[in-house]
């Protein structure tokens, strides 16, 4: 936010550094592993399972 010139964060800024912020502090079980998921896909596909708010509401 701050390098774009804002005071304020909107969805796109926390999609930006979800994945590299969350994705390493997951402890996926054993067969997770297996199926060659990463915490980066989790982070992924919690990121677009939630409806990001209409601007207005921002």
């Amino acid at each position: 936010a701050a390098l774009a010139g804002r005071d304020f964060v909107v969805p796109e800024d926390v999609k930006a550094i979800a994945v590299p912020a969350l994705a390493h502090r997951l402890t996926l079980r054993p067969e997770l592993w297996v199926q060659r998921i990463r915490g980066e896909d989790v982070v992924v596909e919690a990121l677009e399972s939630v409806p990001t708010p209409p601007a207005e509401d921002v």
